[in-house]
């Protein structure tokens, strides 16, 4: 399939949100992130020439760090700062050493159990160092985020990203939309993540968004 349409067609729907929706700027990053995603999932799921062998789908499946504790941080307050373990594996995120990272992340498990950003990166982590396969220790550092604190859409974004990238939009879009029902009226991240719902049935092509989606 040809590019060219999907890129347009991204580019078109960041420049709507951006400009014409008027989302905070501090939004873009984790706006950007999405149809970084999305691109790759689709394109990965959708590509007829896509060649077989598993080491170039894993390439292609390659995500900028600096790209991911971004978006990662917009669902906490950016005025508190991570403890130092998930300071740490954040650095060696940025350098794409994602297995080092992990095991900083892990440490701040079980330092603070109850520390839902380290769960969360730790997820995300490990889901980069499987290639974008959604292991079962990823799962689990999902589900341990996601019951810390059921408000925050960032466990249940982020599992939805990896569906996506796995090309099951069906699961994402379903997780999101449970993120959106769950978060509350006031998070400064409600509006982009309604804007990715839309965007999401849009491109998986599952007619009008349901009424939850498109508060």
């Amino acid at each position: 399939m040809s590019w060219v349409p999907i890129i347009v067609l991204a580019a078109a729907v960041f420049l709507v949100a951006a400009f014409l929706l008027k989302v905070n700027r501090s939004g873009w990053t984790l706006l950007g992130a999405t149809l970084l995603f999305g691109l790759t999932g689709y394109a990965l799921q959708g590509s007829p020439g896509q060649p077989a062998a598993p080491g170039i789908a894993a390439e292609r499946q390659q995500v900028d760090g600096e790209l991911l504790i971004s978006a990662r941080r917009e669902y906490f307050d950016t005025s508190q700062l991570p403890s130092r373990w998930i300071t740490t594996g954040d650095a060696f995120a940025r350098r794409g050493d994602f297995a080092q990272a992990a095991g900083f992340y892990r440490n701040a498990t079980q330092e603070n159990a109850g520390d839902l950003e380290a769960w969360l990166a730790l997820g995300i982590a490990l889901v980069e160092h499987g290639d974008g396969q959604l292991t079962p220790a990823a799962l689990y550092a999902f589900e341990k985020a996601q019951e810390i604190d059921e408000e925050n859409a960032g466990p249940r974004y982020f599992l939805g990203l990896s569906w996506l990238r796995m090309g099951e939009a069906g699961r994402a879009l379903e997780l999101w939309r449970e993120a959106l029902r769950a978060a509350p009226e006031d998070a400064e991240w409600r509006e982009s993540l309604a804007l990715r719902v839309m965007q999401l049935e849009a491109m998986s092509g599952q007619g009008t968004p349901q009424p939850d989606a498109a508060d």
